[in-house]
């Protein structure tokens, strides 16, 4: 769970910095120095909610992370309601001694579901009656080195996200509609990253430590990263991005005893391809080559707006007895209209492929790709696209949870678009928001059809005070054939009740 409240913490955390591109320069150098030496922003967000979608076995909790009908046993067909909420604080130190050289940033999760666990330790619980649980995560820790005012050094337990942009100073927007928008990377983990600006160019470099697992052993999981992007001007800009990952760990650490990988039960859960090499041990090699582009994607400079990315991912995973090659490619194109005076007045298109598998690895071939969902839970989280219940959204605490919640789709592909429509009835005070969304799989799971759904959502935001809302969202999400198959509906033979979802939300930013 901690993913995801990273994700959210990042949205509310970078939505009030006041820095935006504006011109030829770049974001991270026209931050306005502030002297003192600690910084506190801290983000309430409480919501409680009515629907049909639980979880069957009962030591979960209400702790549901991944796709629904998956391995986190998430069933339809009861009434289910609950308050859960969550309070993150983020830190960060820089000492005048150092003069803006060197910054410790820090951010810290407390969430619980009303009346959930008392006394007790551990993380996402502490709402019962009585308290006293000791629940504080660690999201990030981590030094900012800073050795010239366009060079930024991150080192520690720091943010791995698909954009090249220096994280504590980018808006979430930035993270939702540009880079690779959180659908391939986008979670925490150790290493360090450098960013680098240079007049219209950005550079970005990576190495991070996914899993240690024996310090003496060669056991282990690192990613590499390289990214580029150029502007062309002040509205548009491209970029190029590789990352090569490194499995020699052959499931070991990850989630539990849920193991990580391509081949753990965490693939079930997380809705993404499992490679089943039953007890045999594997490694694997996996490079991803991708293309980004966007071009005023938050629709600030202009009426008309537009992002997108392309990848491919290869590469090879080997056993004793098998040699599979992997190949697989998928494309996002979000394109978007601002029709009145106001920022909220924008309709969007937003649609998304993936390859898919239709033989598994019988073949010796896999032909879907693969993203961070398959190394950790969650590691990887496109929310950005405006539905609920097809693919995530990002108003969660202690449940994250959709019919396809990883892009890859248990490896049969996917073929997504949703179409929103905004408008403030109340300038800056009062917006409504709403949107269809439609699914389908390049390949159909055995027994079951293309269509995995359609969906209607809808969104009232009331401002109590400045960064202070007051939301209502509903969604509803009627199920297609592809939940015919008992392969993707938890063996049961006949297809679930449609899901959805009604629940009220109070955001607060204080710092």
């Amino acid at each position: 769970m901690k993913q995801i409240i990273t994700i959210v913490l990042i949205s509310i955390f970078f939505s009030i910095q006041s820095f935006s591109q504006t011109d030829s320069t770049f974001a991270e150098l026209k931050v306005k120095e502030d002297k003192s030496e600690f910084k506190f922003i801290g983000y309430y967000f409480m919501r409680s909610e009515i629907s049909n979608m639980y979880p069957t076995n009962e030591f979960l909790k209400g702790q549901v992370v991944g796709r629904l009908f998956g391995g986190n046993t998430t069933q339809t067909g009861k009434d289910v309601r609950y308050t859960e909420q969550r309070f993150i604080p983020i830190i960060s130190y820089t000492p005048r001694l150092f003069d803006g050289w060197a910054t410790m940033r820090m951010s810290f999760e407390f969430d619980w579901t009303w009346g959930d666990a008392n006394y007790g330790a551990g993380g996402n619980f502490g709402g019962a009656f009585g308290a006293d649980f000791v629940n504080m995560q660690t999201q990030n820790l981590f030094i900012e080195f800073r050795p010239q005012k366009n060079l930024f050094i991150n080192v520690g337990l720091t943010r791995i996200f698909d954009n090249i942009k220096v994280p504590a100073y980018t808006l979430s927007e930035d993270l939702y509609y540009s880079g690779f928008r959180l659908a391939l990377w986008g979670s925490d983990g150790t290493g360090i990253a450098t960013h680098y600006l240079l007049n219209n160019h950005r550079f970005k470099f990576g190495a991070y430590q996914l899993y240690e697992n024996n310090v003496q052993e060669n056991d282990d999981v690192t990613l590499l990263e390289a990214d580029y992007e150029y502007d062309f001007d002040i509205v548009n800009s491209v970029g190029l991005t590789a990352y090569y990952l490194r499995d020699r760990a052959t499931g070991e650490g990850g989630v539990s005893i849920l193991g990580q990988g391509l081949n753990s039960g965490l693939s079930n859960y997380n809705g993404v391809f499992n490679f089943n090499f039953g007890d045999e041990p594997y490694t694997a090699d996996v490079v991803w080559l991708g293309t980004h582009f966007h071009g005023n994607p938050t629709l600030k400079q202009g009426r008309f707006g537009y992002t997108g990315f392309a990848f491919a991912n290869f590469g090879i995973a080997k056993t004793v007895s098998q040699s599979v090659d992997i190949l697989g490619f998928a494309g996002n194109l979000r394109l978007s209209y601002k029709y009145g005076k106001n920022q909220n007045d924008f309709v969007a298109f937003d649609g998304t492929f993936s390859t898919g598998d239709d033989n598994n690895i019988s073949d010796g071939k896999y032909s879907g790709v693969l993203t961070g969902n398959n190394w950790t839970s969650p590691g990887a989280v496109f929310i950005g696209h405006g539905l609920y219940l097809l693919l995530p959204h990002g108003n969660v605490v202690n449940r994250f949870n959709a019919t396809v919640v990883d892009i890859q789709n248990i490896g049969y592909g996917l073929m997504a678009g949703a179409f929103t429509a905004s408008y403030d009835i109340v300038p800056n005070k009062f917006k409504i928001k709403s949107a269809v969304g439609f699914g389908a799989s390049p390949v159909s799971p055995t027994g079951g059809g293309n269509i995995i759904g359609t969906e209607v959502n809808f969104n009232l935001l009331y401002k109590l005070r400045v960064y202070m809302d007051l939301e209502l969202h509903a969604a509803y999400l009627a199920l297609g054939d592809f939940y015919e198959s008992p392969v993707v509906n938890s063996g049961i033979n006949t297809k679930p009740r449609n899901p959805w979802a009604l629940f009220v939300s109070l955001k607060w930013i204080m710092f």
